[in-house]
């Protein structure tokens, strides 16, 4: 039988956080990110890890999927699905509700519309190893992946049986679980969302999101990835860099986020059409959340 996840969506500055908190304290839940930026380790003002957000009566919801890595380190979507689909299981087997969260399109649709998703191709080291291999060893190798192979052509001759291996060990490495999502999403009007966005930047700029870029620079961070981050890592190193005004870093910054919002709700509207059932409720309204899990749970 499929398991059950509940996911929270909704654009930038929607307050799903918050809203999942609550929902996952009423219902014994998790709470597992689907940002994906806030894997990184030191990156807490300029990706919204708003830790007091999951404070709920004085009791801390458990998540997961934030401060896992360092900047400087890698991070793609088959290894968020990998890290979810072992958090998931555990969470699970703790017997409690694992709630979804996030604003990154991709990640969110990953799990909900079950991307089938293969490791890296093997490299070059891995071909060489197999061919350093006599065949009955190959034929071994090939076997433990494929009990019950039955092509024969993959054993006339070493460069089959190793392509064989290599195809062998991407299957294996296909991420697949199905779930049923009970998909809720945060509805807002456009000028609310401006104005969130707008006061939320303020603060985190009061805050010492530029003292936060200061540091990853200083802890080895290059430009490069600073760009590759976006929004705020991406303008206020450039301020950094006396590249644009403090004026022109804030209005920039702004207009970035704001159209980031906008393509949030261009992949929402994407994976309607492609048949997800979104319920929609009206600025986190907390209430309409529970009826509807209550409902569909």
């Amino acid at each position: 039988m499929d398991e059950k996840i509940i996911v929270i969506l909704g654009p930038t500055a929607s307050g799903k956080t918050k809203l999942a908190a609550k929902l996952a304290s009423e219902f014994n839940g998790e709470i597992i990110s689907a940002d994906s930026r806030q894997v990184y380790k030191g990156m807490d003002i300029g990706t919204g890890k708003d830790f007091e957000d999951y404070i709920v009566n004085d009791n801390k919801i458990r998540y997961h999927l934030i401060d896992i890595i360092d900047p400087t380190e890698e991070f793609n979507l088959y290894q968020f699905k990998k890290y979810f689909i072992r958090i998931f299981d555990e969470i699970v087997q703790r017997k409690k509700q694992a709630f979804l969260v996030g604003g990154s399109g991709l990640y969110l649709s990953s799990v909900i519309q079950n991307y089938e998703l293969k490791e890296a191709e093997n490299n070059e080291n891995d071909i060489f190893k197999l061919s350093e291999m006599n065949i009955d060893e190959l034929k071994e190798i090939l076997f433990g992946l494929r009990a019950n192979n039955h092509n024969t052509t993959d054993l006339i001759d070493k460069d089959r049986t190793i392509k064989a291996i290599l195809a062998a060990k991407a299957e294996k490495n296909i991420l697949n679980k199905k779930f049923i999502s009970v998909v809720i999403g945060i509805k807002l009007e456009k000028d609310e969302i401006k104005t969130r966005i707008s006061q939320r930047l303020e603060k985190r700029l009061k805050s010492g999101m530029i003292e936060e870029v200061t540091k990853l620079i200083n802890s080895g961070v290059s430009l490069q990835k600073l760009l590759f981050f976006g929004l705020e890592y991406k303008f206020i190193a450039l301020y950094l860099r006396n590249e644009l005004s403090y004026d022109e870093m804030f209005m920039k910054l702004n207009q970035a986020i704001n159209k980031f919002a906008k393509r949030q709700a261009t992949w929402f509207r994407k994976m309607e059409k492609e048949g997800i059932k979104i319920n929609w409720i009206d600025g986190g309204d907390y209430e309409q959340a529970r009826s509807i899990i209550l409902k569909l749970l």
